[in-house]
């Protein structure tokens, strides 16, 4: 997070730096992160939905800085988001472009690697699931102008 790396930087050199993050739909980056951690797993295939409601009550898996809210990667010590430029996985081509633009360097078409097999992100909710999820992330849903 920035509030773990700044410290170890001189001041000149973290104000210098060029900050920037992606950040992705909430509901959506929790089915993925759950499919990504499970792919070797056939118990979570059987019940998706009934592991997934489980793991979001876990303290321990809500502090795995997969699962973190995001703003707390993108955030200082009063809460203000510290980057510079923000992109959108939704419009993540979209973003790199942007981003190279900023930074004057050459884009590139983004392959897909290391993703996970699953639907669209609304076929796997049910209310208690997008209730929990909506408020675990609701600081990234206000911050970010995501919804469901």
């Amino acid at each position: 997070s920035a509030r773990q790396i700044a410290p170890y930087l001189d001041k000149a050199v973290w104000q210098d730096y060029f900050k920037f993050a992606i950040i992705r739909n909430p509901f959506d980056r929790f089915i993925s992160i759950c499919f990504f951690l499970n792919r070797k797993n056939p118990q979570f295939l059987e019940a998706p939905l009934r592991w997934m409601k489980s793991a979001i009550q876990v303290p321990r898996f809500r502090a795995r800085v997969l699962v973190k809210p995001q703003y707390l990667q993108l955030t200082d010590e009063q809460g203000d988001v510290i980057m510079v430029y923000i992109g959108r996985y939704e419009t993540l081509q979209a973003s790199v472009d942007e981003l190279c633009q900023r930074l004057q360097i050459e884009s590139t078409q983004l392959q897909k690697r290391n993703t996970s097999e699953h639907l669209q992100y609304r076929e796997y909710y049910d209310e208690e699931l997008k209730f929990a999820v909506e408020t675990f992330y609701q600081e990234d849903l206000t911050r970010f102008n995501y919804s469901y």
